[in-house]
């Protein structure tokens, strides 16, 4: 779902890679929310208190939500960037050390997070955003921006048009590919609302700890990924 890229990816990549990083996303979405009553999946709010901040002259708060709007940004950047340096030395790994990172950043946050609530609660919700930016970029990149996870509204735009099309569109390449991607968009919601409820519920027990559930989800995506890959080139081994 990671190493296959451009004319090898598949709708079946695409879904599986939705499928992983939306419930990601969901237990982010919610983890993050609970521990710093903050948005740390997506921008959209942050900017509009930025604006309403300074407007209101209170420029250390709208600095803030400006530090909000940039991790996430950062952490976009910070994956293209990578991408394009490893894609020059090994392409079968290019999207590894991205997705480790944002493994690395969930893990952290869920050990050392519980003290960072209440003396910084700022820093959690910069250090998820970067990871969310990461993610975004990465998939986005991927999937050829076929596939967002980090945020529902454009989501449930393409999926109002897409259904709407249903009704004028007859024609069966036109239909199959609509419908291709109108699943595509059901499954990104209803794995993003499954990692919702997954990060509520296990907040309510384990705090943070819930986040590590989203980093060994990534991690085994990964290991997926290696194991696929070495037996696809054991098989062209024995083929030649």
């Amino acid at each position: 779902m990671f190493i296959h890229q451009g004319k090898k990816r598949t709708a079946k990549h695409n879904l599986q890679i939705a499928s992983l990083l939306s419930f990601v996303a969901g237990i982010v979405n919610v983890a993050g929310f609970l521990a710093v009553a903050k948005l740390t999946t997506n921008v959209t709010g942050h900017f509009a208190f930025f604006v309403d901040e300074v407007f209101k002259l209170k420029f250390w708060e709208g600095f803030i939500y400006f530090l909000y709007i940039f991790f996430f940004f950062l952490g976009s950047f910070s994956s293209s960037f990578l991408v394009e340096v490893i894609s020059r030395k090994n392409e079968s790994y290019v999207y590894v050390i991205p997705t480790s990172i944002e493994c690395l950043i969930l893990a952290m946050i869920a050990l050392f997070g519980g003290n960072l609530v209440t003396q910084n609660p700022n820093l959690i919700a910069f250090s998820l955003l970067f990871a969310m930016g990461l993610q975004n970029s990465l998939v986005t990149r991927i999937s050829n921006a076929t596939v967002r996870t980090t945020h529902l509204t454009g989501l449930f735009t393409d999926l109002g048009i897409e259904l709407s099309q249903l009704f004028f569109y007859r024609e069966n390449e036109i239909k199959k590919r609509l419908l291709a991607s109108v699943r595509l968009r059901l499954t990104i919601i209803s794995f993003f609302f499954i990692g919702g409820i997954v990060g509520g519920i296990f907040y309510s027990k384990i705090g943070l700890y819930v986040l590590l559930i989203g980093s060994a989800s990534l991690i085994l995506g990964i290991v997926y990924d290696n194991i696929k890959l070495k037996i696809k080139l054991l098989q062209r081994r024995y083929r030649h």
